[in-house]
């Protein structure tokens, strides 16, 4: 472990620190006039925050989204007010007024930072550890995406060349997803990553001391990090020489990414309240806050006082950045010139546009044969893989089960992993057993743009994944997990693997795509439509969930009304359907032999297969109603895991054919057998939904 560099490049006046300063009665200031929020940590990380922002990261205050940016991510969401004012203090759009209105109804300052909502704000956190996870993913969309266009390109030379930045805190760190995403990034050798701890002993609960007695930057180095602790000044205070001089240091490392240690007093310099747990979340109080401002040199009468040659200074960063935004032009017109074909396809891809042709790739399966979902999907994914060179993905440790491997030559490994297929830029991901952050990392992919990521585990094991998957639907990002093994079909291995909660349950997050598909062709369909969905034309991305079989299962006729989320697969024959049965995945052949009988018995029934239901009810109301005609009133909804998103469809008459409680270990078709998944036990409820709406 090194310590902070004994010498300095940073140019650091008295209007810098007169900024930083600034920065830390705003943070005061704009949470004792809500009267609630974090004021501690952004008083005390001031000094670091502003050294990254004004002397460190490439980025252009004018345009948040250049490509060619330094990424951002303050891991430690609640501290929110240490990312406003810097993007307030460097012009990235948000004013006085903005930090005034701090966690006000229809700010563009809330409690904790929202991707899509603030310019600047790199991706929404708050739960603890997500931004590590997602600082890592970043870092490995910039190798993938550096891969794709510029691989000969030497180190630190091409224009995809840049930084993920992450500043994260105690409780981040405490968190696992951050250990899973640190162990990744580690192994993977994300020299583009620099993670900086905000080391102030202090959490909700007090002392540090309550709760962790290891030595973290041990454990970093154990990671395979490039690890620094940088002292403070004698006073407490953050120094940001040591800061910069830190970052340059980790800079230079290529082949690992960079830990640095600082060691904080949280609000600092607050008379009184500096070192406190209550500083963490709650207002210091006006006189606390007058006391702080004495301290430092402000008048304690005013408040969100900036002085006019304070925002002149820092908004120079406009200036460094059209600069740098230049440079960095200069060096892209020239690899455009010459590659015209890889500028082509960046083009293509930075426009949200899919290969011409690609859906021609996409198998089209026998009817009649069975055949498993997760072995339809991975099908799929490997005939798109050789025509959509943006799209790649992995798994937790389960590419065999799950079928996720799109290319079994190429996996994405850093220099020197003794793997034969091992490539920097390869395809293949092995996110190894863990799954959240696998999810968090998935987020931070898609966040940092120009790829198309997909990952995999077994739909017990979203459970593990649930958080990052929420704040996938939060800031609506184009993610797709493939969730196999999705009921107790798998049989053997049991309850513990046998998913009976978990679709109800994800279909309970706002802006989450479930999608079930009934055989090998609904799934090529059902990929199909999730790539589209991916194009820039449906604006806002939106993550998706499939959920697949490890049993086979019977192959129907292509349908393409599978994309608009329900339809019809097998009419009513002799009359208008008396019943409709309405099901998903591996219960729809189940639903298909069920209506066999009651046909055979006089009694006109209606399949409707439903492989999604947030995409059918996007479906105009006459389109709903003729798949689900309101006339009848006789439905039965078939699904091997707990009813609860059935009832709205098949109303007071209707029945639910469902699995209210867990599994157990046997063969699948035994435990369908047993709880009532057949073709018998489906048509004898079909009549009791029949007579129910004779009543």
């Amino acid at each position: 472990m090194s310590t902070k560099p004994t010498t300095t490049d940073l140019e650091w006046t008295e209007l810098d620190q007169r900024a930083v300063d600034t920065a830390r009665v705003l943070a005061a200031d704009a949470v004792q006039k809500v009267g609630n929020g974090h004021p501690g940590t952004a008083m005390s990380l001031a000094p670091a925050a502003y050294t990254l922002f004004q002397k460190v990261m490439r980025h252009d205050p004018a345009d948040a989204d250049w490509v060619g940016r330094d990424r951002f991510v303050l891991s430690a969401g609640h501290s929110s007010l240490t990312l406003y004012t810097q993007l307030y203090l460097a012009g990235f759009g948000l004013e006085l007024d903005d930090l005034k209105s701090f966690r006000t109804w229809g700010s563009k300052t809330p409690g904790h930072p929202e991707y899509g909502h603030t310019t600047g704000v790199e991706t929404t956190t708050g739960p603890l550890g997500q931004g590590v996870a997602n600082a890592v993913g970043m870092a490995m969309a910039a190798r993938y995406e550096r891969g794709l266009f510029d691989p000969e390109a030497p180190a630190g030379e091409s224009p995809f060349d840049h930084f993920i930045y992450c500043i994260a805190g105690d409780g981040c760190l405490q968190e696992g997803i951050s250990a899973e995403a640190s162990s990744l990034a580690g192994h993977q050798k994300l020299g583009n990553l620099i993670l900086l701890w905000d080391d102030n002993h202090i959490s909700i609960e007090g002392d540090t001391e309550t709760a962790v007695s290891e030595d973290t930057v041990k454990r970093y180095e154990a990671y395979g990090w490039h690890v620094q602790r940088v002292a403070p000044q004698p006073d407490g205070d953050l120094d940001p020489n040591a800061i910069y001089d830190a970052i340059q240091e980790a800079k230079k490392v290529t082949d690992r990414p960079s830990f640095i240690a600082m060691r904080s007093i949280i609000a600092w310099p607050a008379p009184n309240a500096q070192n406190t747990e209550a500083a963490h979340g709650s207002a210091l109080g006006d006189d606390e806050v007058a006391a702080t401002k004495r301290v430092l040199g402000f008048d304690p009468e005013k408040t969100f006082e900036v002085a006019d040659e304070v925002i002149a200074h820092t908004r120079k960063a406009l200036e460094r950045g059209q600069s740098a935004r230049a440079v960095w032009e200069k060096s892209f017109q020239q690899w455009r010139d010459n590659n015209p074909e890889r500028a082509a396809e960046y083009d293509r891809i930075a426009a949200g546009e899919l290969p011409r042709g690609w859906q021609d790739a996409i198998p089209v399966f026998e009817p009649g044969k069975g055949v498993a979902t997760r072995a339809a999907s991975g099908k799929v994914l490997q005939a798109l893989g050789a025509v959509i060179p943006e799209l790649w993905g992995g798994s937790a440790d389960l590419a065999g089960s799950n079928n996720t491997t799109i290319d079994k030559t190429s996996s994405f490994l850093p220099a020197g992993n003794p793997l034969p297929e091992a490539n920097p830029y390869g395809r293949t991901i092995h996110f190894g057993i863990r799954e959240h952050a696998m999810a968090a990392e998935t987020n931070g992919i898609a966040l940092h743009g120009n790829t198309r990521i997909y990952a995999g585990t077994f739909l017990v094991f979203s459970d593990y994944m649930r958080n990052a998957v929420r704040l996938s639907a939060l800031m609506h990002l184009p993610v797709t997990y493939v969730w196999t093994h999705d009921s107790i079909g798998l049989g053997e291995d049991g309850p513990t693997h046998q998913p009976v909660e978990h679709l109800a349950s994800l279909r309970a997050i706002p802006g989450l795509n479930v999608v079930r598909p009934a055989d090998a062709n609904e799934t090529a369909i059902a990929w199909r439509e999730i790539l589209k969905r991916w194009t820039k034309e449906f604006g806002k991305g939106a993550p998706h969930g499939l959920a697949l079989t490890r049993q086979g299962v019977p192959t129907y006729e292509p349908n393409e009304d599978a994309a608009r989320g329900g339809y019809v697969l097998f009419e009513a024959e002799g009359g208008e359907p008396e019943v409709v049965l309405i099901a998903t995945g591996s219960e729809v052949h189940v639903a298909v032999g069920a209506r066999e009988r009651l046909q055979a018995d006089g009694v006109p029934t209606r399949v409707v297969s439903m492989p999604s239901v947030e995409w059918f009810e996007e479906q105009d109301q006459g389109y709903r109603d003729s798949v689900l005609p309101p006339s009848v009133k006789a439905r039965v909804a078939v699904e091997a895991g707990i009813g609860l998103t059935w009832h709205k469809y098949v109303g007071d008459a209707g029945r639910i054919v469902s699995l209210e409680h867990f599994g157990a270990s046997a063969d699948g078709k035994v435990l369908f057998q047993e709880y009532g998944f057949t073709a018998e036990n489906v048509a004898a409820v079909a009549r009791e939904s029949i007579a129910a709406a004779r009543r």
